[in-house]
């Protein structure tokens, strides 16, 4: 009961996304590149805002999920770590709208001098593939959220770092009630200061720039 509880409450916060109109989706091998980085908008969940609130940046984007593309044939293909299917390939239009639900999607790239870190970030993310999904987000050799596993698939050549994370509302230093209930479900204490990462926190880097909204 417990762990079907707190899916439920990671379902609502990161799989009720991403829109994708059919013109879009028919040009997508195009648009998308092998390597892009694929971020879902936030959702008006609690635990969504809670996240969101915690995770900003100067840039103000407001992420809650991401994935890895991949470009193959005709198709593009997405890997990423799911409360649903743990760490997954599924193809662009499943990502996009999960439980036929729908909100935006960005596309992410990797800027020139970044580029030669792809083969090796895809063959390091299709080695995670199968694992569970890390409700703790703890950093863990056997499961993985899912910024942490894009960490993962690029730690070889360094592309994104780790901070300490932080559960408090900024506006008021204590940890919301949100985050409060949420670990208390899991057993165990809140990973305030713990190294991790986060979608917004990945969209801020200075190694990608941003291409465009899939409409």
């Amino acid at each position: 009961m417990l762990l079907k509880s707190i899916k439920t409450q990671l379902i609502a916060m990161l799989i009720l996304t991403t829109g994708v109109t059919s013109k879009a989706q028919d040009h997508s091998p195009e648009i998308i590149r092998t390597g892009d980085l694929l971020f879902r908008e936030t959702i008006s969940s609690g635990l969504s805002k809670a996240i969101d609130k915690v995770t900003q940046t100067e840039k103000h984007t407001h992420f809650s999920h991401i994935g890895l593309a991949v470009v193959e044939k005709d198709s593009v293909n997405v890997l990423h770590a799911s409360p649903l299917g743990g760490t997954c390939k599924v193809s662009l239009d499943e990502f996009s709208h999960p439980e036929g639900d729908s909100t935006q999607v960005t596309i992410y790239r990797l800027k020139t001098a970044y580029q030669k870190a792809i083969p090796a970030a895809i063959d390091k993310a299709m080695s995670l593939l199968g694992k569970p999904y890390n409700f703790s987000y703890l950093l863990s050799d056997t499961s993985h959220y899912c910024s942490e596993f894009i960490y993962l698939a690029f730690a070889q050549d360094s592309i994104f770092e780790l901070n300490p994370m932080t559960f408090k509302n900024p506006e008021t230093g204590r940890f919301a009630p949100t985050w409060v209930s949420y670990y208390q479900q899991l057993g165990i204490d809140i990973p305030e200061g713990q190294p991790g990462c986060n979608p917004n926190g990945l969209a801020a880097s200075e190694k990608v720039k941003r291409i465009m909204v899939l409409k």
